[in-house]
């Protein structure tokens, strides 16, 4: 008799290794036309042809997939917990809509019992989405980072979060104060990171929101705690550049301002870096710091163009999220199609194998969590989801004249949402809200 937790999971297989130059880079992915998955305590225990895992494990059941594609489940990167309720607000530019519609949707997350129906909600977008990881901010409130982790939990989902540090440049019963925010970040991190599969991530808003004794204190909880990451915004638009070189007249540059205090390094997620200077990528290269493009909320702000090849060049790790509110999406495929279209407007092309690579294994690095997620390598964390490229009547119609996997995954990337999404896995267990 098979142990009830082992699970056969049958279908076209896609896994990556690297970041595929196209599809005859075949050394940076694997991809199996009837292949399985061996799920076993949460994991994936093997990965192979169908015939060979039935073999091996020949009582196990069978859910079977066929002909979905099984990919692991998407990493979203920067997303804004307490924003649920702001997505699709008409609005100016980032700065105005901070003030009229996020900082008043932020201050009702005071209540718990608001927070808790928020997170609900939140976290059946994102499994019905196909993302089972996601890097949050949450309010600066205690509550909404209790809310947003107990939800996680109660899904067994593998969640980046932390309280949002900002003691200046909000109203006033969304400020905390340097030494509140220190403490109240301090007393969170030691309950929730490392709690089953949460992970607590420093999480000052950016520098317009901070003085600089808050900074101080995000660069001491990091010295303290340096397994946790950190989470902030630079060089998102112009009026916010203009501005936080006013508060902090001192500084060089952007950037300068987080490297004074000690707030880059390989777990530091800079979301945006839209408009940065060529001192600027020096330092993020020599700290490993991560440049997260947010392509859809660029486009909905006015924010401008993220630079790619730019910051790759420069030897720059980059990553891609929805950062939803101001996304305009909670879908990692609606983002990659805006993504596209950022990128090709700068001659940048984009091959469908990467920006699978990208939302997968790529956001997984720079995370730096690839030895959990991202991938559907032995020994990994069974998320995973599995994708239906027919799924709406315009995309099977287009479907009739696929030929290659390479173009099965552009045809989801530019006409997929969750319609695309058959089943979200979250160790191993079936996630997708009905």
């Amino acid at each position: 008799m098979a142990d009830q937790n082992t699970k056969i999971l049958r279908g076209r297989l896609l896994t990556f290794h690297g970041d595929p130059m196209g599809a005859k880079d075949t050394a940076a992915y694997s991809y199996e036309e009837d292949g399985a998955l061996l799920i076993a305590g949460g994991k994936i225990a093997a990965r192979g042809p169908f015939a060979d895992i039935r073999a091996g494990a020949p009582d196990a059941p069978v859910t079977d997939h066929r002909p979905h594609l099984i990919l692991p489940g998407f990493i979203d990167t920067h997303i804004h917990f307490p924003q649920a309720q702001v997505i699709a607000s008409w609005a100016d530019q980032l700065l105005d809509w901070l003030n009229d519609y996020t900082f008043p949707a932020e201050l009702k997350f005071a209540d718990k019992t608001h927070g808790e129906r928020i997170a609900s909600a939140f976290y059946d977008a994102l499994l019905s989405h196909g993302t089972t990881t996601a890097s949050a901010y949450c309010s600066s409130h205690s509550n909404s980072v209790d809310a947003y982790f107990e939800e996680a939990e109660a899904r067994g989902m593998l969640m980046l979060g932390g309280k949002t540090m900002m003691d200046r440049n909000a109203p006033e019963n969304l400020c905390d104060t340097a030494q509140g925010s220190y403490d109240d970040s301090k007393a969170l991190l030691e309950k929730w990171h490392g709690r089953g599969r949460a992970r607590y991530v420093v999480t000052p808003r950016f520098a317009i929101t901070s003085t600089p004794e808050q900074l101080e204190a995000a660069g001491s909880l990091l010295k303290e705690y340096p397994e946790c990451h950190l989470q902030t915004h630079i060089n998102e638009n112009h009026n916010e550049i203009a501005y936080t070189l006013e508060l902090y007249p001192e500084a060089g540059d952007y950037l300068g301002i987080y490297e004074q205090f000690g707030l880059l390094g390989r777990k530091t997620l800079l979301g945006h870096c839209i408009h940065m200077n060529d001192r600027e990528l020096g330092v993020m290269r020599e700290t490993g710091s991560v440049a997260v493009f947010c392509p859809t909320s660029n486009l909905f702000l006015g924010s401008g163009l993220f630079d790619r090849k730019r910051l790759e060049s420069n030897g720059i790790r980059t990553a891609i999220a929805t950062d939803v509110g101001g996304g305009t999406n909670y879908s990692m495929l609606r983002t990659l199609d805006e993504g596209y279209k950022v990128l090709q407007l700068q001659r940048q092309r984009l091959h469908p194998l990467a920006c699978f690579y990208w939302i997968t294994l790529g956001n997984a690095k720079a995370l730096s969590l690839e030895d959990r997620i991202g991938t559907l390598e032995p020994g990994t964390d069974a998320d995973l989801v599995v994708l239906n490229a027919g799924a709406t009547r315009p995309m099977a119609l287009r479907m009739e004249t696929v030929e290659t996997l390479s173009e099965e995954l552009f045809v989801l990337q530019t006409l997929g949402d969750d319609r695309a999404v058959v089943e979200t896995y979250v160790c191993g267990e079936a996630r997708r809200p009905a």
